[in-house]
Formats: structure tokens, sequence, C-alpha cells
């Protein structure tokens, strides 16, 4: 198998619309064999100011959305937004002044935001988690809540939640967390992940290495860059062309029933999406 034959999705990337490359990063995407994105909004100050409110959030969601729209015009397959509130929002709130109490309730309607967009259309799914930084008690205990809040609605409208965490392997309570609330664990995605992962789906940081445990531990994974689009750090985390060229790595190492696990297989399993039947080259 070649790359010409297969899906190619990359599970987590943002694209700036306001001042970023945008779909100068989908084109290099594509041009290097990559078809299918699924794109995360930005924290909402790097796109507009600290979300305090609905107005706020469906500024930010619809500016991704629009990027997303804009990607698909010029892949072979499609993108796809997942909208939702970064965790890191509950210690811009608080430093503003606001308990974390009030933040989380800011948070949480972030969130009821973001599944209306699922359940209304354009978005596939949503992103929630918890600080990935040292934080007190209050704000860890917030931050929980806002993700098991994330859990419930998705559990309501049938979609998978992205997570953005703290490192590590063990996230056996988060997946029982979201399966105490109506969830299939499967649905629950920890971005940033290494190879080696307990409780939900992992969506493995395109690095050779822990592709190579991922592959090794012979569970569903999915292939992401984490890239950020922002012009003062270019490559952050992962320039856009890492995943196809990954991809086209593997394929070489004779791993084509890994890339189809993580291209066609656990995207269909998590999001219910077919990336064959929407790719045309």
């Amino acid at each position: 198998m070649n790359i010409e034959q297969t899906p190619v999705l990359d599970n987590h990337l943002h694209l700036d619309p306001v001042q970023g490359r945008n779909t100068e990063a989908v084109e290099e995407f594509a041009n290097h064999g990559g078809t299918h994105l699924l794109v995360l909004n930005k924290p909402s100050w790097h796109l507009v100011d600290a979300a305090t409110d609905e107005e706020t959030f469906r500024e930010v969601f619809d500016l991704t959305v629009g990027a997303a729209s804009d990607a698909t015009e010029m892949l072979p397959g499609r993108a796809w937004p997942v909208l939702g509130v970064h965790p890191a929002l509950i210690s811009t709130l608080v430093e503003d002044g606001y308990t974390p109490a009030e933040a989380r309730d800011i948070m949480q309607t972030g969130l009821d935001v973001a599944s209306e967009y699922v359940a209304d259309g354009p978005a596939l799914a949503i992103k929630s988690g918890r600080p990935h930084y040292e934080v007190d008690d209050a704000v860890w205990d917030a931050s929980n809540e806002v993700m098991c809040h994330a859990f419930e609605l998705a559990a309501d409208g049938e979609f998978a939640v992205q997570l953005h965490t703290e490192g590590g392997e063990e996230f056996e309570q988060v997946a029982e967390w979201a399966e105490q609330r109506g969830m299939d664990r499967q649905q629950v995605v920890k971005h940033y992940s290494g190879g080696r992962l307990q409780g939900p789906t992992k969506s493995v940081l395109a690095d050779k290495d822990e592709l190579e445990i991922a592959i090794e531990e012979g569970e569903p994974f999915l292939m992401e860059t984490d890239y950020i689009d922002d012009t003062e750090r270019p490559g952050a985390v992962l320039g856009p062309k890492t995943v196809p060229r990954r991809v086209r790595w593997l394929l070489e190492q004779g791993e084509a029933d890994a890339v189809r696990i993580a291209h066609v297989e656990t995207p269909e399993a998590v999001y219910g999406i077919d990336t064959e039947a929407t790719l045309s080259r």
C-alpha cells in the first residue's frame, strides 16, 4: 500500500483564521498526502477574548467552523470542527477575579454551546479536560466538574469528547467517570497521548517512538500533531505535514494494518465518520 491508497487523518490540529497561516497550513498537509482533519478551536483568548459569556464562545466557534469549511474545500477528504473550552480558561478567569465555582459555570456554559453545534450539524465532537499544570484543590475540583459535564452532554448527544489533560498513562478513573454518565469510554479521546494509555482512546502525538509503542500495544489509536497555527511559533507542536510523513514511514515499515486502525477503523468507532467514503482523490 502507498499513501495515495489510504485516508490520512490528523485528529487534533488548530487553525487560526484571524492571525495564523490557516489555509496555508491545510495546503501543506494536503500536499504531503493528508486527507482529513479534525480542527480544534484555539483557546478563546487567542482568537478574541477570554470567554465569559455565550456570545464570545459562539464567536470563537463560528471562526473555527468557518476555518474547517475552508479547509474542506482544499482537501481530498474533509475537515470537521471539534469545539469546546480549553481547560486553562479556568486559570485565566480566576486570575481575572472569578471564583473557581463561577469559572466552572462559565466553562460549562461554553460546553453547552459547543454541544449545540454538534446537535445542529457543523461540529463533530466537543473538547474539555483539566489543567496540565499544578493548580490548587478548588480549581482542580471545579475542572473535574467541567470535564464531567462534558461527559454528560456527550452521553445525551451521543458524540465524542476530546480531552486536554495532564500527561501520564493512567486515566482509568476518567474513563469510569465518563461511563458513569452514560458514555462509551471508546468515545473519550485523550489528545496528546503517548503510545500507552489506560482508560480512554489514545490520540498519539506523531512521534516515531510513541507510534511504535502504540502499535505494540495493539489497541485502537488515532494520530495527531496538535499543530497550533501561531506564526510566532511556526512548527509548534508538530507541523501540519507530520502526520502524512509518519503514515508514509509506517507504510514503508510494513504497518499498513496500523495505518488502517488509526485512519479508518478508530475514527469510525469513536466519531462515526467514514474516512474512506468521504475521500475522493
